[in-house]
């Protein structure tokens, strides 16, 4: 949205909040000029679109280009990417059908009641698809042409090769933002100006997550038969990658559960559909806004003290079993800085023990096995001049303590199977800057009768000269930093400036 934002404030295209999809006169005649121009005049087929989508919001024509002679604009990659689909989008809209003829063939069996179908698809006219074809976001779906050999009704076909490929079920894909949007379209929430702002609220709050998985190696069966005999072989694949997916957190699901058990009609599609409704019938002033906000809010200010009375704080508590050495429960649940393990009562006198989640795991999931092994920090993971290296997780992630100084671990260490050794070089490696800090900033020589100093700060090594600072590039060593290399990299950023 901040991209078509940009290209609608340069004037590229007509105005981007809207979810018309009527195009006015003058963009029809563009269009049909520009396709004749481009494809020729069999290409060119002007239709004009009708919303089907209840409560659309029509008050602006269609998203397209503010000319469609224009058919890249200037600007960056993202901004010339957008325009390229919103430009595509539509001139295709505008074009002919495209023509396929597509044949099915039924193949016989001489030994058996069932049949094999074979079919295929040859474009005879490309129209629309000389501009534009759509993708898809369903990664179960395949695309492409099949071509079919010449075939004549009757023919006695030899079977070659024949395939049964054991195959698993597959749970339905996980979201991607863009075909949350279309969900939400579906079911009649939120219009085009709200799309990008409830994504990315639901990832700023931390109830989703958008990230990368790999998948899981498994083996399945596959059956051959050739020349009349069957073969059995062992294949293996890799199922379960999903990339670029919004995956819900156990705060997500906590929410969820607890809107879910005490605003279940307020959390319900119909609800913010039938919403989005009334106030288009109030914007047309055919329905009284006092009446229907008063409607609402009785019964759900209502519902909100009666929630508050009984409730006190959600964690999404789950119990796991018992602890086998101290005999107490085990928990997982929400805490103040997010998913733990607890071992022990809340209420109880004695006070109870607690480790956090790693990344990978959830409160939904996590087995009793697996929270017992979170208590194994803090673990002493051996001696460094006859004093413990001790290892645990902290607010501010995994570290290595060592004679009373915390020492951060590095996002490739494993806080559970991190060695003395690798925590000997951690604690080496943090001494031996904090000792070059000691000696910065360094003075390494004059420049037009000034001094010129190599420091390093937060955002890594840099050159002091004349009360200003000059970045020196990623990896230089302030201790070695000559002062011809100091002065050419001034010099450069200065006349850059």
């Amino acid at each position: 949205m901040q991209v078509a934002q940009q290209l609608y404030e340069s004037g590229f295209i007509t105005y981007m909040r809207t979810d018309s999809v009527n195009l006015s006169s003058l963009a029809l005649n563009m269009a049909k000029q520009e396709i004749t121009s481009l494809y020729g005049e069999k290409y060119s087929k002007p239709r004009q679109y009708h919303t089907k989508t209840k409560g659309a919001q029509e008050a602006h024509e269609a998203i397209r280009p503010t000319y469609l002679q224009n058919h890249t604009i200037t600007g960056d990659a993202s901004q010339k990417r957008l325009y390229e689909l919103i430009w595509k989008r539509t001139i295709a809209s505008q074009m002919s059908d495209a023509e396929l003829e597509k044949t099915t063939v039924n193949i016989n069996i001489s030994t058996r009641s069932e049949k094999f179908i074979a079919s295929g698809e040859v474009v005879l006219f490309d129209g629309f698809l000389k501009v534009y074809m759509e993708s898809t976001d369903d990664e179960h779906e395949e695309g492409g042409e099949n071509l079919l050999p010449p075939l004549a009704k009757g023919m006695n076909l030899d079977l070659s090769k024949a395939e049964a490929m054991q195959r698993f079920s597959q749970h339905p894909p996980r979201y991607t933002e863009a075909s949350l949007v279309k969900k939400l379209e579906e079911l009649g929430i939120g219009r085009p100006s709200t799309y990008a702002p409830t994504i990315s609220t639901i990832q700023k709050r931390e109830y989703v997550v958008k990230e990368d998985r790999e998948g899981t190696v498994r083996e399945y069966n596959l059956l051959t038969l050739s020349k009349g005999a069957v073969k059995k072989a062992k294949k293996t694949e890799k199922v379960g990658t999903e990339k670029s997916k919004l995956f819900p957190t156990d705060i997500g699901m906590v929410v969820n559960t607890f809107l879910m058990d005490n605003f279940a009609d307020i959390v319900d599609y119909n609800f913010t559909a039938t919403v989005e409704k009334d106030f288009d019938e109030i914007a047309s002033g055919k329905k009284s806004w006092r009446k229907i906000i008063e409607s609402f809010y009785k019964p759900f200010h209502k519902n909100i003290e009666q929630v508050s009375e009984k409730t006190h704080r959600t964690t999404g508590e789950r119990l796991l079993g018992t602890d086998p050495k101290s005999g107490k429960n085990v928990y997982a649940k929400i805490g103040r800085y997010g998913a733990m393990v607890q071992i022990g009562e809340s209420k109880s006198d004695e006070k109870p023990t607690f480790a956090s989640l790693k990344k990978s795991q959830s409160i939904d999931t996590i087995t009793l096995d697996e929270a017992l092994a979170l208590f194994a920090l803090p673990r002493v993971a051996g001696q460094k001049d006859g004093k413990d290296l001790t290892v645990s997780i902290g607010k501010f992630g995994p570290y290595v303590r060592f004679d009373g100084k915390f020492y951060s671990l590095a996002k490739t260490d494993d806080p559970y199977t991190v060695t003395a050794e690798r925590c000997c070089e951690i604690i080496a490696a943090k001494d031996a800057k904090d000792e070059q800090k000691k000696l910065l900033p360094r003075t390494i020589g004059q420049h037009e009768g000034k001094d010129v100093q190599a420091n390093t700060g937060r955002f890594g090594p840099y050159v002091m000269f004349d009360g200003k600072n000059y970045k020196l590039p990623k990896g230089t060593d302030p201790m070695t930093v000559t002062l011809d290399e100091a002065v050419a990299v001034l010099k450069k950023q200065a006349k850059k400036k």
